[in-house]
């Protein structure tokens, strides 16, 4: 019975730490939705500029080099901008990241990435005014995330991770002003 015992556990743990491998060349899609705050920074910043809370979505894809190394990128829609004086200023954008994503962890189920994304601008608006003419496009920015995969079956999991953007470009001309995003998100991780 022991021996019984003993081997089960072998073999479950052997397969757990098996289902959490990632191969080259192997491929996972995170569809995702999270709580986002955004704000301005820079010179020329108000003080009386609030966080601007919104929900984000999107879907990410990760292309696997070994078991510790991926290249992460994806698609997400989201919201930027700041609140000023009870009145939202909502700059949105597709955004593209591509980043070095780093699996540790004795499973690999703790990521951190971190690298470049562009965002295409796809509406702007100030107290319902349209202002995307004024808004620069396209938003170069610098990401770092860190996440944790709750493994569900060998080919699904899910992802809890936070994720920050800061931005690179001017939002207008006129004033040093950058965009700075971070956003709480939970997706599913489906291994192809």
């Amino acid at each position: 019975m022991k021996k019984l015992f003993i081997t089960t556990v072998a073999l479950l743990t052997f397969g757990n730490v098996n289902s959490q491998s990632r191969e080259k060349g192997k491929i996972e899609i995170i569809p995702q939705i999270g709580y986002s705050s955004a704000n301005y920074t820079g010179d020329g910043v108000g003080s009386g500029n609030k966080p601007l809370t919104t929900i984000t979505f999107g879907v990410g894809a990760d292309y696997f080099f070994n078991n510790r190394w991926s290249l992460r990128s994806g698609l997400f829609y989201q919201t930027m901008g700041t609140e000023i004086f009870d009145t939202n200023e909502e700059i949105k954008y597709l955004t593209l990241p591509v980043n070095a994503n780093w699996h540790f962890g004795s499973t690999r189920k703790w990521n951190l990435n971190f690298g470049p994304s562009i965002g295409f601008l796809t509406s702007a608006e100030y107290n319902g005014i349209d202002i995307k003419d004024e808004i620069n496009s396209p938003q170069i920015g610098f990401n770092v995330g860190i996440g944790y995969k709750i493994e569900v079956s060998e080919k699904f999991s899910i992802l809890i991770d936070y994720q920050s953007m800061s931005g690179i470009t001017k939002i207008v001309d006129d004033f040093s002003i950058v965009n700075n995003f971070g956003s709480f998100n939970v997706g599913g991780v489906i291994k192809l």
